[in-house]
């Protein structure tokens, strides 16, 4: 699991005014907020945030400093500009590291440019699965390789890695589809199309029908 830290202050201006104040000084607002605890108005330097973000997404343990306090993090949500590379919000949750924590972990396919068999189209069927452990046994990704797939082969949820770690409890059905080995489109797509044009080849044109009858007519 990736070391993470990041710094928090409390934040002293609320409401819409005082978060487009932060972010022009280069902070981004957000809340922190733990069981027991009363939730906490904090900013984060735009450019630390965006370096841990970009690392941690929404499922890896972070460090965190605020008042002089270490606190152990995760980002629940975060908010980003739709079009400007720009964070606008977070909510850091505080864990408990003695308390099992349910996160949705994001799905992994390795090995998507050695896969063997080739041409084939690889789909991916599930993008999380949902987990319960520990905040120090959470895995970032849930990981399954795809190198030695056949065409027609589906993977589920049981052949990811976490589904054999013993301090890790997937919530997801064991049986749903993570992935499928399917033949190109295009192949199906050339076959159809050499088909049309043998059965159009099978039926005389008009010029060719009008020829046949002229010639019969010569041969009378």
């Amino acid at each position: 699991m990736t070391e993470l830290k990041l710094h928090l202050e409390k934040r002293e201006g609320t409401g819409t005014a005082g978060a487009k104040k932060n972010r022009t000084e280069g902070l981004v607002p957000g809340i922190y907020y733990a069981k027991g605890e009363e939730p906490v108005a904090i900013v984060a330097k735009a450019n630390e945030l965006r370096k841990i973000v970009d690392v941690a997404g929404t499922s890896a343990l972070v460090d965190a400093e605020l008042d002089g306090n270490s606190k152990k993090i995760l980002f629940k949500e975060i908010q980003e500009h739709p079009f400007k590379n720009q964070l606008l919000h977070f909510d850091a949750y505080g864990v408990n590291l003695k308390e099992k924590i349910k996160l949705m972990i994001p799905v992994v396919l390795e090995g998507r440019d050695d896969i063997k068999v080739q041409p084939s189209v690889l789909l991916q069927l599930l993008e999380e699965v949902e987990v319960e452990c520990l905040p120090t046994n959470l895995p970032s990704e849930a990981v399954v390789n795809v190198a030695d797939m056949e065409i027609g082969d589906t993977l589920t949820v049981e052949d990811l890695d976490v589904f054999k770690i013993e301090d890790i409890e997937v919530l997801t059905d064991a049986e749903e589809a993570v992935a499928s080995l399917q033949e190109p489109r295009e192949e199906i797509i050339e076959e159809d199309e050499d088909a049309e044009e043998a059965e159009t080849a099978d039926v005389p044109t008009v010029d060719e029908t009008e020829s046949d009858e002229e010639e019969e007519e010569d041969a009378e």
